[in-house]
């Protein structure tokens, strides 16, 4: 189910470059020298797939200890019913959730740190912002991390969130390199591809639990599926 990972972040990077755009658009490359640009904008993307992949690594273990129980193929089934929910029950309010309390305090820290880091013009510093907006509240992150659990063990879990980073890549490197930030009405037009694509792979989730012998799409054993896939790494 990698795959779905990597389209999760193609078409959920319409969505956070609402949030993530900005950071991207502010960040001070070396514009009048295109090698080092490159180099400054591969190292903001280095740092976001790093906290991308700490995420999947901690709700991978997550995954890996109701493995145990024998419930992933439920546990898959939850994932995508509750993909497919949050989408036609927009009340859920999912993508503007809010939190409050030492997360809040703790969000506003990451914020205030990654101020003082853009004027700073180091090479470590665009990797230290990728890394820092890697772990900003994200409505599409979450939504991914219920992949994550469903993954199944840590190192799946791991490689689901950073193929999702690297989804969100194109997207990104495009506002750097834009003159101008997105438009709202584009940015809106961009928003309502989302929805699609998150029940699309909310229904592929389902089938996958449902273990109806479908090679990649519904295999009759995800355990068989787990063990051959993590004994490829």
């Amino acid at each position: 189910m990698l795959w779905t990972a990597l389209i999760f972040g193609l078409a959920g990077s319409f969505h956070c470059i609402g949030m993530c755009g900005p950071i991207a658009f502010m960040l001070p490359v070396a514009r009048d020298n295109k090698p080092r640009k490159v180099l400054q904008v591969s190292l903001y993307h280095m740092g976001r797939l790093v906290a991308y992949g700490f995420i999947g690594l901690v709700f991978g273990m997550v995954g890996h200890t109701l493995n145990l129980f024998g419930i992933q193929q439920q546990i898959s089934i939850i994932t995508g019913i509750l993909m497919i929910a949050i989408i036609l029950f927009p009340a859920l309010k999912f993508f503007n959730l809010k939190i409050s309390g030492p997360v809040t305090a703790g969000i506003g820290k990451i914020k205030s740190s990654m101020g003082g880091l853009l004027k700073k013009k180091s090479p470590h510093m665009f990797f230290s912002i990728g890394l820092l907006n890697g772990f900003l509240p994200c409505g599409l992150v979450y939504l991914a991390v219920f992949g994550t659990i469903a993954a199944g063990d840590l190192l799946n879990g791991g490689l689901y969130m950073f193929v999702f980073g690297l989804g969100t890549i194109p997207l990104m490197t495009s506002v750097v390199y834009s003159k101008g930030f997105i438009s709202p009405s584009i940015k809106n037009k961009m928003k309502k591809v989302v929805p699609g694509f998150v029940i699309i792979i909310g229904v592929l989730f389902i089938l996958r639990g449902m273990g109806l012998g479908i090679p990649f799409i519904s295999p009759s054993a995800l355990v068989s599926e787990i063990t051959s896939s993590t004994s490829c790494h």
